[in-house]
Parts: structure tokens; C-alpha cells; sequence
């Protein structure tokens, strides 16, 4: 048996319901970005490649996602149904987490970092 890592541990923490709702969106982040090495930055699970792509915390009632906020200017015409701010969006633990939105978010990021990558090699 694997020894938890610190992602494991920091879902750990939480009630059921909020570890469930953070092991969902751990999934989909991990099935849209297969590559990204897991981390935790700033006390919260990320994912990164060549920059940091995304982040995730558990909240009372709500996970809070942060696609930076490049990803939050490219979606936030979809965020109609949750609360945003100029770095992070809401997903409500009551509700279905919007699967399709949050793999095109991470999806988005993963070429935002791999053209920043690439921009950088150039220079």
C-alpha cells in the first residue's frame, strides 16, 4: 500500500461530503491533465507541468477552483450559476460538479503553459 501524499493528506482532513466533492474534481483535473504532477502551492492541491496550472480547496460549502486568472477571463461568461472573483470560482457541494467546464478549463491552462513554455525556449 502507497504511503498517502500530501494531497491525500490535506482532503483527509475534511468532513465526507467535502472529501468526496475534492476527490471528484482531483479526477477530472487528473483525467483532463494525465501529466500534471501533483503538488500542493500555497496550503492548497495544484497541478503543474512547466508553470502551475490549476488549484483546488475544500471549503463549508463549497470547493473553491482556481485556474489562475487567465482561466476565470475565458470562462466566466459560464459562471452564471456560481460565485467568481477575478482568480477563483465556486462549485457549491450541493450541486453537480460541471465536468465538461472544468476539463476545458484545465485543458485551456495546460496550453497556456505549454505555449509560455515554448515562448521561453525561443528566447
Amino acid at each position: 500500500m502507497s504511503k498517502p501524499n500530501e494531497i491525500d493528506r490535506y482532503i483527509a482532513k475534511f468532513p465526507v461530503k467535502i472529501r468526496e466533492v475534492m476527490e471528484r474534481l482531483r479526477t477530472i483535473i487528473k483525467k483532463a491533465a494525465p501529466k500534471a504532477e501533483e503538488v500542493v502551492s500555497y496550503q492548497m492541491p495544484a497541478y503543474k507541468m512547466n508553470g502551475m496550472l490549476v488549484y483546488f480547496a475544500g471549503y463549508k460549502k463549497h470547493v473553491g477552483f482556481y485556474p489562475t486568472s487567465s482561466g476565470i477571463r475565458e470562462f466566466n461568461h459560464e459562471f452564471k450559476d456560481y460565485k467568481w472573483s477575478k482568480g477563483a470560482v465556486q462549485f457549491p457541494l450541493d450541486e453537480p460538479l460541471p465536468i465538461k467546464l472544468i476539463q476545458r478549463m484545465v485543458k485551456f491552462r495546460l496550453q497556456e503553459d505549454a505555449e509560455r513554455a515554448t515562448a521561453k525556449k525561443k528566447k
